[in-house]
């Protein structure tokens, strides 16, 4: 199995150390804690009445990606998805007019043409006043930035909630975002949850894509060459482990690469047959798919057994999941899920940890158990399993077995909402970047800034400071005025101080020390008032759930 750790899942987790008297889940403390259920109400609990929302080992994917509604942006960019303007529905109208104005609105972009990018705005308001989701989103955008209208929060924020409330998933991050800034945890959870559910959709047996790693365009204040270089380096493979790195990335759409089951396949078919175990567990989970193939649970059983026998205990949680669920084998057998689950957690793999977490939770071939299945999640948050993360945000939002903590819940369902499909958007932003298209780019990374993506902040904020003499940005009524770049690329600092970002906390304190007319304050040049905590990152441990430095 993949295992990329996602350094947004570390900060989430790290999130755990300033609750740390929250996380203690052993019966040996439970009487001195009181955020913590005893032992026997832990195991009989509300979980009987919640377990439903526990489905983590579902039939089948949805028939339609939620995360390709038609007021994704990703038809707008990606011309070999499916087009956003359908042909035929009550809808055709209003998404012909969106898809049109943004396109028309992303080449304005690109060709520094302000005339363009305020038609193209035109265009996108009379298909938000058609009720448009996207449209209205876009809109919203727009208005927050101060793009070709006066820069507001009011009308931003009620156009994203209009959005929001036709089913809009970005609006729904830009929402949350907000509220989780204002420290409004309740509303921020409540967002956050359905996109990060929707992220969880395209995950099948243990498996989980791993994480786009986000490119920051900079180094301090140089351009970061090293890291661009990396994202074009596509060699053909020569081995077996360069075969099997090559198939991920059309397999998961990485570093450029547009998503492509069927190059994947060959490639991890080639790296299998020069013994690759984990092209062989994979192979088993497209099987198990049907993606780019037939589903045959037969040859997924074949190939996840082939990559056990040689140790690779990943696709324990494969055999696992087929045991549970029938399929590929004789019969359903409890009794084997729960020991291929336990093969793969006592060999340290987050799956097995987090799998063998649900069977206690709900009490699948075992008894129930609450306070196992916490410390078991645990387990699986701090190794970045993005699964867990989303159980353990669930299990703080209700307060099962943990005691109820918004705010925590709030940064775990953060982390899972930002694997989803829009992360795609960092990638065509860095492309763009790449060929030159800065324009192109810095929308691109404005959007994913205003969703809360940091990395995006902070390279949105670069553009503007680093090409200030470039018409690349669109300010309330033409190109952004010295004032208007300025301000925007310091309200992307900000945000991305908030977040950790230490060159941005140090960009903040030096304006607020030598600029602006802010009076000198110790504690505003100091990086403790800038630097979130979770850039820390201490592990959880089962006997105290304290972070340790």
């Amino acid at each position: 199995m993949a295992r990329v750790l996602h350094r947004r899942l570390l900060a989430a987790a790290v999130a755990f150390a300033v609750v740390a008297s929250l996380l203690r889940p052993a019966a040996a403390d439970s009487a001195a804690h009181h955020s913590v259920p005893s032992t026997d109400s832990a195991k009989t609990g509300p979980v009987a009445d919640a377990e439903d929302d526990w489905d983590d080992f579902a039939d089948d994917f949805p028939a339609a990606d939620p995360l390709l509604s038609p007021s994704s942006w990703i038809p707008l960019i990606d011309t070999d998805s499916s087009s956003a303007a359908a042909d035929d529905g009550p809808n055709s109208t209003s998404d012909a007019l969106y898809v049109a104005g943004a396109r028309a609105m992303l080449s304005a972009a690109s060709a520094g043409d302000h005339e363009a990018f305020s038609a193209a705005a035109t265009r996108i308001e009379a298909a938000a006043e058609g009720g448009h989701p996207g449209a209205l989103s876009m809109l919203a955008f727009l208005s927050g930035a101060g793009m070709m209208r006066p820069a507001s929060r009011s009308p931003a924020l009620l156009l994203h909630k209009l959005a929001a409330q036709a089913g809009d998933l970005q609006s729904k991050m830009a929402l949350a975002y907000s509220y989780f800034r204002q420290e409004m945890y309740e509303e921020a959870v409540t967002l956050y949850a359905e996109p990060a559910r929707a992220a969880l959709t395209s995950s099948l047996l243990s498996k989980v894509p791993p994480v786009i790693e986000p490119i920051r365009l900079h180094s301090g204040s140089e351009e970061n060459k090293k890291a661009l270089r990396k994202f074009r380096d596509h060699r053909v493979p020569g081995n077996a482990a360069a075969m099997y790195n090559l198939g991920l990335l059309y397999y998961y759409g990485l570093r450029g690469l547009q998503r492509d089951y069927g190059k994947a396949f060959s490639w991890f078919t080639k790296a299998a047959e020069k013994g690759e175990t984990r092209s062989m567990e994979l192979l088993g989970e497209i099987y198990a798919r049907g993606a780019g193939v037939e589903k045959n649970y037969t040859e997924a059983y074949k190939w996840l057994t082939l990559a056990a026998k040689q140790q690779h205990y990943s696709a324990y949680n494969g055999l696992g999941y087929l045991y549970v669920k029938g399929y590929g084998v004789e019969t359903k057998n409890l009794t084997k899920v729960r020991e291929f689950f336990e093969l793969a957690a006592e060999n340290k793999e987050s799956g097995g940890h987090y799998n063998l977490g649900v069977l206690y939770l709900k009490g699948i071939g075992v008894k129930r158990d609450v306070l196992r299945a916490c410390n078991l999640f645990l387990n699986a948050v701090n190794d970045g399993q993005t699964n867990a993360v989303y159980q353990v945000a669930k299990l703080f939002q209700k307060g099962i077995g943990l005691k109820r903590n918004l705010h925590v819940a709030a940064i775990l369902y953060k982390s899972v909402a930002e694997r989803g499909h829009w992360t795609s958007l960092s990638t065509w932003a860095l492309e763009s970047y790449l060929r030159g298209d800065v324009g192109k780019a810095l929308m691109l990374y404005s959007r994913m800034a205003e969703l809360g993506y940091e990395v995006a902040q902070s390279n949105a904020a670069w553009i503007l400071d680093r090409y200030s003499e470039q018409s690349i940005c669109m300010g309330e009524s033409g190109f952004c005025t010295d004032v208007e770049r300025h301000l925007r690329a310091h309200a992307f600092w900000w945000q991305a101080s908030e977040q950790g970002n230490q060159h941005a906390a140090f960009l903040i304190s030096d304006a607020y020390y030598y600029r602006g007319g802010v009076r000198y304050s110790p504690l505003l040049n100091s990086l403790d008032w800038a630097v979130s905590p979770c850039r820390r990152e201490p592990k959880l441990t089962k006997e105290s759930g304290a972070g340790q430095d």
